[in-house]
């Protein structure tokens, strides 16, 4: 689908990949780590997965919270899937938010859900959250996808 964000994603996107599934950072981070696990081809609903995939995607979210836990030296996370704009989703493809976690990172554990869908402001997992530019987007995946490989994970 071109106008769908996440179809528009290349291998040079994704940090951590399975055969059906991969692993972006998300563009507009809660926290230091926040990733999305998605599906490669186009599919808007968990419903339209088979039992096969969503192993596989479930297998591949393990693996990234497994991964983030390592890089950002925790043991917590935190993970959602929003299934439709009625739950906060705001891009139509299916994606999974794993989000490592650490004492004192929010006023109040949480909170990291508020700041996903932004209720104080109004707007729903939207663009009015920060955004990282283009070029640190890159970094920080390269930076992701060397840890991958570097732990065993690739």
């Amino acid at each position: 689908m071109l106008s769908c964000p996440f179809c528009a994603k290349t291998k040079n996107d994704y940090y951590l990949e399975s055969e059906n599934f991969a692993v972006l950072y998300n563009i507009s981070p809660i926290l230091p780590g926040h990733s999305l696990v998605i599906p490669k081809l186009h599919k808007e609903s968990l419903f339209e997965l088979t039992n096969e995939e969503l192993a596989e995607f479930m297998l591949l979210g393990k693996n990234t919270a497994l991964l983030l836990c390592k890089v950002f030296q925790t043991d917590a996370f935190n993970w959602a899937i929003q299934e439709r704009e009625v739950a906060g989703q705001s891009v139509a493809h299916l994606h999974m938010h794993v989000v490592p976690r650490k004492l004192g990172d929010m006023v109040n554990p949480g909170d990291w859900y508020q700041r996903l869908e932004k209720i104080e402001s109004g707007d729903i997992d939207t663009y009015a959250r920060y955004r990282l530019s283009d070029e640190i987007l890159n970094k920080l995946t390269q930076k992701m996808k060397q840890k991958a490989i570097e732990l065993g994970f690739q």
